[in-house]
């Protein structure tokens, strides 16, 4: 067995730093509400995990909804309608010479100012074109040297066995360092904040859900136009390229092998789990945001996969890793073995296994070579490991100094840009209606696809009129409480719903409430995760809500569902007799804005202290590529619609929809004095 260079042997515990960003924390003390949600995420990961290929079960049904998968697929990596591809600019900066290889530090442009860095590895002596292999890099921190440092032995290997192999950076740990933990938590305490500012470095974008962003997006969008430069040079046979990475890297092998024809044999290693692991079992919480794509379409997980069938895939792991562990590892081997019989070509799909934790052996490097060797070169022969004295990672920089790095770089920034936002035309005289009716169906397709047409009353409410706590089922496993203050009389007419803020502090609630009700009898009440039934909410890993994504939902998604289901109940308890009205105050009362929209029971809506823009919250999956909320606001009418303390310009656009539908004066702005 021939040795190998240190830095390739990773302990498990510093692998799961690199994937997490984060080390192994103690359990904090559990919640009322931790048993609920855990056991509700598991349930709905049991829906999914049976909806293996979107149901087919013959070659002729996966044939026929496969165009559409694709499309699906693309789209939750915010990759549909597909990016122009404008040109690469492709610049070698400087060549490496070691032995019969020439390493070449190289940078291209994957969109316009993207800056992708990278090493190519070739043999000195070309005389035909070569098969190549884009390798893709896990999370290996090397500062500015890039991460693509870390993994030059197979790019030695490759380029002395009769292959081209370009190594590139990833978005988060290249030479022009962006973000991957846009929701994870806090990383960078341990990563380092290079090239990053404090406040990037720190902040939690939960409107990266809201604008279906990934960085997952990018990395394979990166590998495309990677593949782009690839075919375009003389010494590349164009039908001939594999791709492989470990960890991120297995990932993004992933990514681009399902989007991306070109590529004729993929090796993923440890870069796939199921959503039992992932949700279930809590795997989630030992990743970053690279590992995953936006659910959309609430896909069981394997489907991904199943994309690259039946071209050549061998799926590597190792059998102690516990971020990619066995059993997941067997239940997707099982599935995919399952789907290239169904393409009687058995032989194309293989699984490795390694002794050991999140790490690549000589025996898993040499698995990874034979395969590719195997299916690109037609070679089943004797394969050794790399043997070389590794350089170090200044010398392979594209960018040596930090004066070199491009000023003009949008790596840092990438997530505000990448997906296009949809902002949709105001609607034309006399058009609001067929507007509207647009606007819903976006909603409904696109970010509330979870939803039935009609949400079902919460069960258990008890009889009205009550005083005191109240309880309810929203849907099977949700439990949400509240507080009715007084009873109903039989004269009133009218009754509000109000929605309490997580954090609002009591005396702001007693004071808008007052403002908003008036002599009017209301429930409160507590949404779930809220209130007596709260659960963990511990950032990072973000376990809840970023569970919730991979299951095509948001935690604020559920939440506008309890006030919809909770009014509908109130509304079937009071036989239709009284106009139930919702009001909150923040996030609070955009959750109430939007169950309105789904529950058509809601006779009102007011909201105080609005925010302008999902950016700011409530977080909906997709809705930025939708509408944003002053849009969302205008949908409502003609429906009675007061925002408090509502002065920035943004919700002129909502009066402006109010009048284009006629009803104007449902529409109202007022002030009230802010508690302190």
């Amino acid at each position: 067995m021939i040795a190998r260079p240190a830095v390739r042997l990773l302990p498990i515990s510093v692998a799961l730093l690199l994937v997490t960003g984060v080390p192994a924390q103690e359990p904090a003390k559990r919640k009322p509400g931790d048993d609920m949600i855990e056991k509700y995420l598991a349930q709905e990961t049991e829906k999914l995990s049976h909806k293996l290929l979107d149901g087919a079960k013959t070659l002729q049904e996966w044939q026929a909804k496969r165009p559409r998968l694709k499309q699906e697929y693309l789209d939750m990596l915010g990759l549909w309608p597909l990016p122009d591809k404008t040109p690469l600019h492709a610049a070698v900066t400087g060549t490496v010479e070691r032995e019969e290889v020439i390493i070449e530090k190289l940078h291209l442009h994957s969109k316009p100012h993207l800056y992708v860095t990278g090493n190519l590895y070739r043999h000195k002596k070309i005389d035909r074109k070569l098969p190549a292999v884009l390798y893709v890099c896990g999370h290996a921190w090397k500062g500015r040297d890039g991460n693509k440092s870390a993994h030059q032995d197979h790019g030695m290997w490759f380029a002395s066995n009769g292959y081209v192999c370009l190594v590139l950076d990833t978005l988060q740990l290249g030479e022009i360092p962006g973000i991957h933990h846009g929701t994870y938590g806090t990383p960078y305490r341990h990563f380092g904040t290079y090239g990053l500012k404090n406040k990037d470095a720190v902040e939690t974008r939960w409107w990266w859900q809201s604008l279906g962003y990934t960085p997952a997006g990018v990395e394979c969008w990166n590998g495309i136009r990677a593949i782009d430069y690839l075919v375009g040079r003389p010494d590349v046979d164009a039908d001939k390229i594999a791709v492989t990475g470990i960890s991120g890297g297995g990932a993004v092998t992933f990514w681009i092998a399902a989007a991306d024809e070109r590529v004729k044999c993929a090796v993923p290693v440890s870069g796939m789990s199921d959503l039992e692991s992932y949700v279930t079992n809590k795997v989630v919480n030992g990743h970053c945001d690279c590992m995953f794509l936006v659910n959309t379409y609430q896909w069981e997980w394997t489907t991904i996969a199943a994309l690259v069938a039946p071209r050549p895939l061998l799926f590597a792991n190792s059998d102690h890793d516990s971020i990619f562990p066995m059993d997941g590892n067997r239940r997707i081997a099982e599935r995919l073995r399952r789907l290239y019989k169904m393409h009687d070509k058995p032989e194309l799909v293989d699984e490795y296994v390694s002794n050991g934790g999140h790490a690549y052996r000589p025996d898993l490097r040499v698995a990874v070579f034979k395969w590719i060797n195997k299916h690109m070169k037609g070679d089943t022969g004797t394969v050794k490991d790399a043997d070389f004295k590794p350089l170090s990672g200044k010398e392979l920089r594209v960018f040596p100094e930090d004066k070199d790095v491009p000023k003009d770089a949008i790596n840092g920034k990438i997530d505000e840009t990448f997906v296009v936002r949809g902002y949709g035309k105001l609607p034309g005289e006399g058009e609001y209606e067929t507007w509207k009716k647009v606007q819903m169906s976006l909603l409904r397709g696109y970010c509330f696809r979870a939803f039935p047409e009609r949400i079902p009353p919460a069960e258990g409410l008890g009889r009205l009129p009550l005083v005191g706590l109240v309880s309810a089922t929203t849907e099977p496993g949700i439990q949400i409480t509240g507080e009715c203050p007084r009873k109903l009389k039989k004269n009133e007419s009218t009754a509000w719903l109000l929605v309490v803020d997580a954090n609002e502090p009591e005396a702001q609630f007693t004071k808008w409430a007052k403002e908003v009700v008036g002599p009017d009898p209301y429930v409160r009440l507590d949404l779930r995760g809220t209130g007596p039934l709260e659960w963990t909410s511990k950032s990072p890993p973000n376990f809840v809500e970023r569970s919730h994504a991979l299951l095509g939902r948001t935690v604020d998604q559920g939440r506008v569902w309890d006030v919809a289901a909770m009014v509908r109940a109130l509304d079937d308890e009071t036989k239709g007799k009284v106009k139930w009205k919702v009001a909150g105050r923040g996030q609070a009362g955009i959750l109430g804005a939007y169950a309105a929209l789904f529950e058509p029971s809601i006779t009102e809506v007011a909201i105080v202290d609005p925010p302008k823009s999902h950016v700011e919250g409530p977080t909906f999956l997709n809705v930025l590529r939708v509408l944003d909320i002053p849009d969302a606001l205008g949908v409502l009418a003609p429906r009675p619609l007061t925002l408090i303390n509502a002065k920035d310009k943004a919700f002129d656009r909502t009066a402006e929809i109010y009048k284009l539908a006629g009803v104007e004066r449902e529409f109202q702005r007022k002030e009230i004095p802010r508690a302190r």
